[in-house]
């Protein structure tokens, strides 16, 4: 059962970033404070790096007990470990090196010079997913307290591209994907199995090139051909925009700008 959406539409990416990352430290701090700890699913791309680099110049990043935060990631490129194109590299670039995490608690994907090949890799990371979730969790995955993505131009999200078969999986939490449309086309992706056991997901557009796609699927679009609108969380779902991305959108769908 899909959660309606929530709009927010903030002037620009700057703005848009600023506020997400305020956003997600405010949601890691009370997760923190009732149960101890905060699970956390991390996108790539110029909107997911933009927030970390946010994240990373906010004074009140120092709020989060970053030794007891549980960091995922929603898709990765199967490239090798440091490469610069990797999400993880980017990650660390941003944010993850200029903060005290606890190294176990930090999961990347595995890399193309490791010793899996892309849908073995993908299996080992569904069980390093499997050993995380607890009884509480019903599930093969933890419920993460929030999942970020960002969305494509063609309404990609992780490496969930349209029509492609990792869309289509109901079953595996983690699969490889070849032939992507976007290069590389070897990655590795959660699928929507696992993205819909987050609390929270929150998919990120910004720029006048996402506003077909925020448009296409928010309008009621099918999961196959528009992978976006398939991904809901538990409790939330949140779509954070500038008004570029929602430039095409019906203006009854989001109240006013915030600053």
């Amino acid at each position: 059962m899909s959660v309606a959406p929530q709009l927010v539409v903030h002037r620009d990416k700057e703005l848009m970033a600023q506020a997400a990352a305020a956003r997600l430290i405010t949601k890691i701090v009370d997760a923190q404070a009732a149960r101890g700890y905060a699970s956390v699913v991390l996108t790539g791309g110029r909107n997911g790096n933009g927030l970390l680099a946010a994240l990373a110049a906010a004074p009140a990043r120092d709020a989060i007990d970053w030794s007891r935060l549980d960091l995922w990631w929603g898709d990765e490129r199967f490239l090798p470990d440091g490469d610069p194109e990797r999400n993880y590299t980017q990650a660390r670039e941003a944010l993850l090196d200029s903060v005290p995490l606890n190294p176990a608690r930090v999961h990347p994907m595995p890399a193309s010079d490791g010793p899996y090949e892309p849908d073995a890799a993908a299996e080992v990371y569904a069980a390093e997913l499997a050993t995380a979730a607890g009884p509480e969790d019903h599930g093969p995955v933890p419920t993460f307290d929030v999942l970020m993505l960002g969305v494509g131009p063609d309404t990609h999200v992780a490496s969930l591209f349209p029509e492609l078969p990792a869309v289509r999986e109901t079953e595996r939490t983690v699969v490889g994907v070849r032939g992507a449309p976007k290069p590389p086309p070897t990655r590795i992706t959660l699928t929507l199995p696992a993205i819909r056991a987050a609390r929270e997901v929150w998919l990120l557009a910004a720029g006048e090139d996402k506003a077909n796609a925020a448009a296409i699927a928010l309008s009621g679009a099918g999961e196959i051909q528009a992978p976006a609108a398939g991904a809901y969380g538990r409790s939330r779902t949140l779509w954070l925009l500038d008004t570029a991305a929602a430039s095409q959108l019906p203006p009854e769908l989001y109240p006013p700008a915030v600053p």
